[in-house]
């Protein structure tokens, strides 16, 4: 077995081991009949706001409204998203189809 074979096996194994970690602690740490605690179900309940804008301020933080085309793809996008979340209730729906609306728009229409 050459040397790049044998560290690929090792990187997979790693790989592997840190999925099945990842995987398995959450049930190892929090057994089901054990009661969670508060600090784990706050974050549970407020980590995926957080993250949600987190990644909009990421999206966001390179918009131009001084020159062409002014943010009309980034705003019309985001109007898309906000409108179909509010009407189907679907985060999946939501930012597919605001992705397919901004991709359109900036190679298609602005482009």
């Amino acid at each position: 077995m050459s040397g790049g074979t044998a560290q690929g096996i090792v990187i997979i194994a790693v790989m592997a081991a840190a999925t099945l970690l990842t995987r398995f602690l959450p049930f190892i740490l929090f057994p089901a009949g054990k009661k969670t605690p508060k600090y784990i179900s706050f974050l549970g309940t407020t980590l995926p706001y957080a993250t949600i804008g987190l990644l909009v301020v990421y999206c966001l933080k390179g918009v131009n409204f001084i020159s062409w085309p002014h943010a009309l793809p980034e705003i019309i996008s985001v109007a898309a998203i906000v409108l179909l979340h509010v009407w189907k209730g679907n985060s999946l729906l939501s930012i597919g189809a605001g992705t397919v609306i901004y991709m359109v728009l900036i190679q298609g229409v602005f482009g």
